[in-house]
């Protein structure tokens, strides 16, 4: 934390034309104010708007319909036992999905037992994903049902309230919070009075009911559990840091030197009796609906060095991980365990891994960037049986195309262009809603979206490319492209400053090294803004071996060498060494500093 601070005031010291909004000097304790050990926080999931019309504010905006986004974001992680590997070893495919530049880079090393390498979100002092010289760690997401509501029955006597427990009536337990804040005319303070039964804080009020909200809130014991996980040195020590059970919304996908791989989904269960159904409020008044504790690690869903000998997930379901033989099998769990659906990438991972038995860290990155698109497999032939029962010569040509392509993305694929276009299209026809399992969504395009609509869809996807473009027939790495112009989180993308093109497909249509690509106001060719992120390949044994990948380049400032060094390589997937070791880092420094020298 000491040197979080340092590190910190010494860039705004010598960087005196960067004006800070709010903090102007650091200090080590403000490291603790990230108090979240997980990818996204389970307060995240409360209602602002609710919160606000509940306990006495008014409505300032209506919160819009969640709807599905068929683009998925989820990380890649991939373990490879050394059976099958050339050199013995274990390996770990480092890849998380997230919005670009939100996710940096580094290597924290402390001389007194901490040396980890990975990836970490802004504010964050440990590495969230990332390996040491004895093993690594991925996490996807969960998406564990984690986060309950109650339906408490209020009653009001004598100027308290109270709740119906069983036969019993409990006071509400009534709390006052002092919010400081900051006006034109100086500061300025408002207290709020903040209703609690012991199932949680009120959230909202439904009908007649008062809705309390049950949730992960350990802040301190999830940053703990982060940062221990950065000093484990074998399985069984990142075992025991499984059992502070505070992370409510990763799993872990984990390799180390000893040769094993593992998988964890998560690792904060609460048990519940699953005679009612959590997806709603449930009635607060019954004891028999209370969380009955945690689940031990040991009852979750994991997985130790499968007889597959690797392991996969891209925040699909955990019953794929390991092949159709040797994944957890999901009667044996209770169904909140694991709320998530298959997703195309599971589907193709499963079809990829098992025919491999001679990774490498460089092939193994090969593998991380199989072009093949596996959904327009199920789409392709659907399409051509449509033309077939109603010919039209204006798509024939298209078609003929799509029969012949080889369903994989390249750089110089007219085929990969027109599939995106007629994916984007044919996906308007299918239901989209809250309560839809997003892997289901491709069986009813496959088999519930009639002929015609197919036929439709080609049509305007053509048409829109002409519009466009001025051909259908323009290769992918003319329209997808990666461009980063200044340091802005949010970029302004435009298509007369120079670009590098990406043979990467989206994650939508099964594509493992996925990017979320799409025009921008005033573009005609797409931009990637989300997806592959931070990338490293990691070999364990006697060394520590990686290649690592980043966005664009480390360094924010236009100006630097390193602001875009990374840019053409992101779109080509090629990667760099790692230097690990002091001697190396030492071999390769373009320049060396100490804050206050």
């Amino acid at each position: 934390m000491d040197a979080y601070a340092d590190g910190l005031n010494y860039y705004l010291y010598t960087h005196p034309e960067t004006q800070a909004k709010v903090i102007k000097r650091f200090e080590p304790w403000m490291a603790l104010s990230f108090s979240e050990g997980s990818i996204g926080g389970d307060i995240e999931s409360i209602s602002i708007n609710n919160l606000e019309n509940f306990y006495g504010g008014t409505m300032k905006m209506a919160e819009a319909p969640r709807d599905l986004d068929f683009e998925p974001r989820g990380s890649n992680g991939m373990a490879i036992s050394p059976s099958k590997t050339v050199n013995g070893k274990a390996l770990l495919y480092i890849n998380p999905h997230t919005t670009f530049y939100f996710r940096e880079e580094a290597h924290m090393v402390s001389e007194e037992g901490l040396n980890a390498y990975g990836a970490l979100t802004w504010g964050q002092f440990f590495i969230y994903q990332g390996f040491s010289e004895y093993n690594g760690w991925m996490h996807t997401s969960s998406r564990a049902d984690v986060i309950d509501e109650f339906a408490e029955t209020i009653i009001e006597k004598d100027g308290k309230l109270f709740y119906k427990y069983g036969d019993e009536e409990r006071e509400v337990t009534v709390s006052t919070e002092t919010i400081d804040y900051k006006t034109d005319n100086g500061m300025a303070s408002r207290d709020f009075t903040i209703y609690h039964t012991h199932h949680g804080p009120i959230i909202r009020a439904e009908d007649d009911k008062w809705i309390s909200v049950s949730l992960m809130n350990i802040p301190l014991t999830a940053l703990n559990q982060s940062y221990v996980r950065s000093k484990t040195t074998s399985y069984d020590e990142f075992y025991e840091m499984m059992r502070l059970k505070s992370n409510s919304s990763n799993n872990t996908v984990y390799a180390d030197k000893d040769g094993n791989i593992a998988y964890f989904h998560g690792n904060y269960h609460p048990i519940r009796n699953t005679d009612y159904d959590y997806n709603h409020p449930v009635d607060g008044s019954n004891p028999d609906t209370d969380w009955q504790g945690l689940h031990p690690v040991e009852e979750a869903i994991n997985s130790l060095n499968p007889g597959s000998g690797w392991l996969y997930n891209s925040n699909n379901w955990p019953f794929s991980l390991a092949g159709p033989e040797h994944s957890p099998k999901k009667e044996d769990y209770p169904s909140y365990m694991s709320v998530n659906f298959e997703n195309p990438r599971g589907e193709h991972a499963v079809g990829l891994y098992p025919g491999i038995n001679d990774f490498t860290v460089e092939s193994l990155i090969e593998v991380g960037y199989d072009t093949l698109l596996p959904s327009f497999q199920r789409f392709v032939p659907v399409l051509k049986a449509a033309y077939d029962a109603a010919p039209d010569e204006a798509l024939k040509e298209a078609v003929d195309m799509l029969v012949a392509w080889d369903k994989r993305s390249g750089f110089d694929s007219v085929e990969t262009s027109l599939a995106h276009h007629f994916g984007n299209e044919l996906f308007k026809n299918v239901p989209r809603g809250r309560n839809i399992d997003p892997f289901d969504a491709y069986a009813y395009a496959e088999t519930q979206v009639n002929g015609e609509k197919y036929l439709q869809a080609l049509t305007a996807a053509m048409a829109q490319m002409e519009a466009d473009f001025g051909t259908w027939k323009i290769a992918w790495g003319e329209i997808n492209r990666f461009q980063r112009n200044t340091s802005d989180m949010r970029q302004t993308f435009d298509d007369t400053k120079p670009s590098h093109p990406m043979k990467l497909g989206s994650g939508r249509w099964g594509a493992l090294a996925s990017v979320g690509s799409r025009q921008y106001p005033g573009t005609k060719k797409w931009y990637g803004t989300s997806g592959n992120s931070f990338i490293a390949s990691v070999e364990f044994g006697d060394k520590v071996r990686a290649k690592a990948l980043m966005a664009g380049g480390l360094n924010s400032d236009p100006a630097s060498p390193h602001f875009d060094d990374q840019g053409e390589m992101y779109g080509t997937g090629t990667f760099r060494d790692v230097y690990y070791y002091r001697e190396d880092v030492d071999a390769h420094a373009e320049r060396q500093y100490h804050p206050g020298e």
